[in-house]
């Protein structure tokens, strides 16, 4: 990898836990995550803490789930702590080979049995990355949508090369609409294959919830990972890009 040249991933990891039967597959995650090659990955669900899962599960990490997937590969990782539980906590988790110049995450939750956040780091070259992972109700996703666009507007600098990358639940396309038209992203999927891809279910992709967008990029290629190595482990679909840095 150079300071220009990315490739990047973002999975809904669904607490590490196989769609089906219930089952901990961190371990083969982080063996795809590896396989992939990506230099950047975004995450949503990832569980920071869980005291029942460290005391029933024997194949629990001792560390956070973040950690446990990064190991030697991502030096540099951030953590967002959205959803709060008596015995433990998730949210959302960026991995990096570069270093963090800096990162913040900003609460974006609207009602009340729903824990948001957007996750925002800063890397080399002014590049701004954004994990998000949008609520299931249609006004719930327009508030968020309104407070990312806003909050973006207030500290990321016009123009700034910038990745929005996560599980937006938009199957109606409305807040694709918006990021596109309020803030001149692009999305990796369609730029390439001229729609968003669908990554939901992983058994049988119909709904296009998971989405990469960018600001100041070049995309080479973006792929739907899916197959049986892949939808074994979470019930969405990995999405992938290779971006070049056109802006800085």
């Amino acid at each position: 990898m150079t300071a220009t040249q990315f490739r990047i991933l973002t999975l809904n990891i669904h607490k590490g836990f196989a769609t089906g039967p219930r089952r901990l597959v961190l371990s083969h995650i982080r063996e795809h995550l590896r396989a992939s090659k990506a230099n950047i990955v975004f995450l949503q669900e990832v569980v920071g803490d869980n005291r029942r899962h460290r005391e029933r599960l024997q194949q629990w990490p001792d560390d956070s789930q973040m950690e446990f997937l990064a190991d030697s590969v991502w030096s540099h990782h951030a953590y967002g702590k959205n959803a709060i539980y008596q015995h433990g906590h998730h949210g959302n988790a960026i991995l990096s080979e570069l270093p963090f110049v800096s990162w913040d995450n900003i609460d974006a939750s609207f009602v009340n049995f729903s824990q948001r956040g957007f996750l925002h780091g800063t890397i080399a070259d002014g590049v701004h990355l954004l994990c998000i992972h949008l609520g299931l109700f249609e006004r719930e996703r327009r508030l968020q949508t309104l407070h990312l666009i806003d909050y973006i507007n207030r500290t990321v600098p016009e123009g700034a090369p910038m990745i929005i990358a996560g599980d937006l639940n938009d199957w109606r396309r409305t807040t694709h609409r918006t990021l596109k038209d309020s803030l001149g992203l692009c999305e990796a999927h369609e730029i390439v294959h001229g729609k968003c891809a669908e990554t939901f279910p992983a058994f049988f992709p119909m709904l296009a919830m998971d989405r990469l967008y960018l600001r100041g990029f070049s995309i080479q290629h973006c792929e739907r990972i899916a197959g049986d190595n892949w939808r074994d482990f979470s019930d969405h679909c990995a999405l992938m890009a290779d971006v070049t840095l056109t802006s800085g």
